[in-house]
């Protein structure tokens, strides 16, 4: 099969997934399974697959809901790059948050969908409140992206005061995602800063993450001390 930078790939279901199939290696899909990706397709040939599905919007949007609705992680990461997010409700992201369970996939529906979507508040406050880790962990991803594009809507001090009694006790992906609101908060507000760090410093949530040399670490308060030197010399 031609490489999908060299074809156009036809707009089936069958087609695209032929195609996913032509680019599964196992030791792709055996470290994805290691973090629970149940795909074995080197992202960047994905994105060309999803490039090479050529539609006009609207069709194309549609299609995307017939990749969704095939299951399959790598189909719906495909789906996730093709669609329009702007055309999605609230009750279709809900249900859909609700199925990706595969972290790529939950990233993808989080970042590529949710924060695009004018019903970015609704789904914000719809699912940060959630009893399921995985859905109330998207929330959270909603409030951390507003911590940075529109805090206005946001009562930050308010955010800490949950941050500091609940992050250290939740289960790891909203904990996660509770530890990227507390550095965005710090970062972004000097005059909440000295209590961002305080709560990190305090709770100590990701402090012994293993973290590659020249990465920052997760750690709120060396994130923040970080990006806020980074951000300094920048302005300097």
């Amino acid at each position: 099969m031609a490489t999908t930078a060299q074809t156009e790939i036809q707009p089936t279901v069958e087609a695209v997934q032929a195609e996913l199939a032509s680019l599964e290696d196992a030791k792709m899909r055996a470290a994805n399974e290691q973090r629970g990706d149940d795909h074995g397709v080197n992202l960047t040939k994905l994105r060309g697959v999803a490039k090479a599905v050529k539609l006009p919007p609207a069709p194309r949007h549609d299609f995307a809901l017939e990749l969704w609705a095939t299951g399959d992680t790598a189909t719906r990461l495909v789906a996730l790059l093709i669609c329009s997010p702007k055309r999605f409700g609230v009750g279709e992201l809900d249900a859909m948050i609700r199925a990706g369970r595969a972290p790529k996939v939950h990233d993808w529906l989080v970042n590529y969908v949710a924060k695009k979507s004018p019903h970015l508040e609704e789904l914000r406050e719809l699912w940060a409140e959630d009893p399921d880790q995985l859905v109330a962990a998207a929330g959270w991803d909603l409030i951390g992206h507003q911590v940075y594009k529109k805090p206005e809507v946001l009562d930050l001090s308010a955010l800490l005061n949950t941050i500091e009694a609940r992050m250290k006790g939740a289960p790891k992906d909203l904990q996660w995602s509770m530890n990227n609101t507390l550095a965005a908060i710090g970062i972004e507000n000097p005059e909440l800063r000295d209590r961002a760090l305080a709560i990190g410093e305090r709770l100590e949530v990701l402090k012994d993450y293993p973290t590659p040399p020249n990465c920052t670490s997760p750690f709120a308060p060396i994130w923040i001390n970080e990006i806020v030197r980074r951000n300094e010399e920048r302005a300097n």
